[in-house]
């Protein structure tokens, strides 16, 4: 590949980083989700996943699996259903979904997905639920649910995408100025000789005759 070809890929990879950035942000206006929810092993748990307005009418569902593409499908709307020890309920009007989980078993540990089911690529965000090792004790006879609490708009993950942008500016910059003394040096040597015996590029000397 030729410099002035890195150059252009170089170029044009901090803009991709860029649009992948804005769409996790727009993606996550468009739904929120509690990034990790815990609980008691034999209770159950409340997961609430809020959605923009404009998505009230669509499908909605809850699916397990570590990356999303690959998850697995617990439970669904447009009704209010019920699977095994799994539910879901939509309030179109608030704008959220629950779902709740009973009876909760190790087994149940691992990453969910909110999901909101769209033509083209769907809106989803991810929860780790974590379930305790520790079984409850018997006297307590009711479920338990687990207070959710809003999680931080800026997690982790999204400062590690932010460092991996202006890594991407720094690598560009870099390229930048490598192909300009690819460029430009040669030129200045071939004008003035005399002043390039000791400037090196990439480890050759000049030729200081004309």
């Amino acid at each position: 590949m030729t410099a002035s070809g890195l150059y252009v890929n170089f170029l044009n990879a901090p803009f991709l980083c860029l649009l992948w950035l804005m769409r996790h942000k727009v993606d996550s206006l468009q739904l929120s989700a509690p990034a990790v929810v815990k609980a008691e092993n034999g209770g159950s748990v409340t997961i609430s996943c809020q959605y923009d307005p404009f998505y009230r009418d669509n499908t909605k569902y809850w699916c397990k699996g570590q990356v999303y593409e690959l998850c697995k499908i617990v439970v669904k709307t447009p009704k209010n259903r019920r699977r095994e020890r799994c539910s879901i309920v939509d309030d179109k009007d608030a704008g959220f979904f629950n779902v709740t989980v009973t009876s909760l078993r190790q087994s149940d540990e691992g990453k969910y997905w909110c999901v909101i089911s769209r033509s083209g690529r769907n809106v989803y965000t991810g929860v780790k639920l974590l379930v305790s090792h520790s079984v409850m004790t018997p006297t307590n006879t009711t479920p338990t649910t687990v207070v959710i609490q809003e999680h931080n708009e800026i997690s982790w993950w999204a400062t590690l995408r932010w460092i991996l942008f202006i890594l991407m500016l720094c690598c560009l910059a870099a390229t930048h100025i490598a192909v300009w003394r690819i460029n430009t040096v040669p030129k200045i040597c071939q004008r003035q000789p005399t002043h390039c015996q000791n400037f090196h590029v990439y480890g050759s000397n000049c030729d200081d005759t004309t």
